[in-house]
Order: C-alpha cells, then structure tokens, then sequence
C-alpha cells in the first residue's frame, strides 16, 4: 500500500480527533480565567486576538483568492465567530455536560445542511452510523433532573445556536475548496474578534482589572490551543463530508464527560459511559468509511 495515500486518508481523521479532544477540555482554563476575574468575552477577544495578530498578512497575500470567494469567506467567518464566542459563554454559564449535548446537535444542522447546500447525500452506512451516535449521545448525556435536549435558559441557547453555527461553518469551509486553511482560519479568528467586539460593546463590558500573568494566560490560551484547534479542525473538515465529520467530533462528548469526571465533582454514570461507547463506535465507523471512500 502506498503509504503517503495512507497517511492522506489518515490525517483527516486523527486531526478531528485531536481538535474533538481539546475541545473536550478548554472550558477548564477558560473558567480558571474567570475564576481570575477575566469574563469570557474578554477571554476570547483576548486570546483570538493574539493569534490573529500574528496572521494579519494571511488575507494581503492571499488577496486574489480573498476576492474570488469573498461572500462566503464572510459567511464562514462571521459563523464560526459566533460559534467560538456561544460555546466560550454557555460553557461558562452551564452546565458543561447540557452544553456539550446542546452543541453536539450539529450533527443534525450538518445533515440538514449538507444536504440542501452541498448535495451531500448519506448512504445507509452514514445513515446508521449517523442515528448511532445520536442515540449514544441521548443516551450518555440523557438526565431526568436537566430535562430533555431542549433550551431552557441563555447558556442552553448559545449551546443549541453555537451547534448550529459550527455546521454552517463547516458547509462554508466544505465549498471554500479552493481557499487554503491558512486563509480559513484567518477568517474563522476574524470572525470571533468581530463577534466578541460587538458583544462587549453592546454590553458595555468594560476592561476587567486583572493581572498581567492572567492576560499573559489569555495570550497562552490563544496560541497553544485555539490556534492548534482552528488549524486541525478546518484540515479534517475540508477532506470529507461535513456529516461524517460531525460524527467523528462527537468524539469530544466523551472527553468532555471525562474531564468534567477529572477536574470537577461531576459523576459519570454507566448509561453515560454506554453511549460514549456508542459514540466512539460511530467515530470509529465513520473513519472506517472515511478511509474506505478515499482508497
């Protein structure tokens, strides 16, 4: 077998994996930030920022490609903006395991939109390995005292709308082909410094008085995990179908039931740990069709 074809089928999957898993645990130093006085708002402006400073010339040099896709160049960014900016929000002010599952109806969006967007349709294979994770995600997260999967407060909303602001993202990142991932996560940074501004501003949240080490960690934040996350999430995005990989990210449902287990007093159940079972079978499928699709 060639192994440079192998490791091309590959590295779509092991980069969703990866982002899937650093998503699965940022909302801690996020809320070590707040704990630190520095609001989530800031916290994304701050940290996004930093990385976009260091790749302001990405868009003057690729300015012909810019031109040619700018409206949904726009588009993506301004929804994987708001799709950073909600999550960072409603995983500060919920419940971490709700938010997760809330989010984690993208792979629903991605269906709907992939199919009236881009023509994707699913074979019975996606079918099954798509109602698959859906069911081990009800099942794993499923709590009689939270309620069913429907919006009940603010953070439930920012889940359920960052959810569907991620799918709308990666339908734009899945027809901007042509565009490099440089230039992609460019945008993707633009659009999250655009929607933070905006959103201190109408709060009229002023500049919280924190020390320089917390900014410092802020700017840490920024270039050791966002920007990583961005690059790795828009690699494996852009090299399939945007339902197969919403079902390989569902992957961070269970790391972020294992971290919540780690670092917080939260108890993982074993119906939680059954459907995280299922959800990592249906990852595992997925990249196995994935895998097959591409020889």
């Amino acid at each position: 077998m060639d192994t440079s074809k192998q490791e091309n089928r590959l590295l779509p999957i092991l980069s969703l994996l990866f982002t899937a898993s650093l998503w699965g645990v940022i909302w801690y130093p996020l809320r070590l930030l707040e704990e630190q006085g520095l609001a989530g708002l800031w916290s994304a402006l701050i940290s996004y920022g930093a990385v976009l400073c260091l790749f302001l010339w990405v868009p003057v040099r690729e300015r012909a490609s810019l031109q040619q896709n700018f409206l949904p160049f726009v588009l993506m960014g301004l929804s994987a903006g708001w799709c950073n900016v909600a999550f960072i929000m409603a995983v500060l002010d919920g419940n971490v395991v709700r938010v997760l599952l809330l989010f984690y109806l993208s792979p629903f969006w991605a269906v709907c939109l992939g199919w009236f967007l881009l023509d994707e349709r699913l074979d019975r294979q996606s079918m099954l390995v798509f109602g698959i994770a859906v069911v081990g995600a009800l099942i794993m997260l499923w709590d009689e005292d939270l309620g069913m999967p429907w919006p009940r407060d603010n953070a439930d909303w920012l889940a359920v709308s960052s959810g569907f602001a991620f799918a709308l993202s990666n339908v734009f990142v899945r027809r901007l082909q042509s565009v490099s991932v440089l230039l992609k996560s460019t945008g993707s940074w633009i659009g999250v410094v655009i929607v933070a501004g905006i959103w201190i501003l109408v709060e009229r949240t002023g500049f919280p008085a924190v020390s320089a080490g917390v900014l410092f960690a802020a700017v840490a934040l920024g270039l050791c995990g966002f920007l990583v996350m961005t690059f790795t999430v828009l690699y494996g995005v852009t090299r399939m179908p945007v339902h197969r990989s919403a079902v390989i990210l569902l992957f961070e449902l269970v790391i972020g039931a294992v971290s919540a287990l780690l670092l917080t007093d939260e108890v993982v159940l074993p119906r939680e740990w059954l459907g995280g079972s299922m959800i990592i079978v249906a990852a595992w499928l997925a990249a196995r069709i994935h895998a097959r699709d591409e020889l």
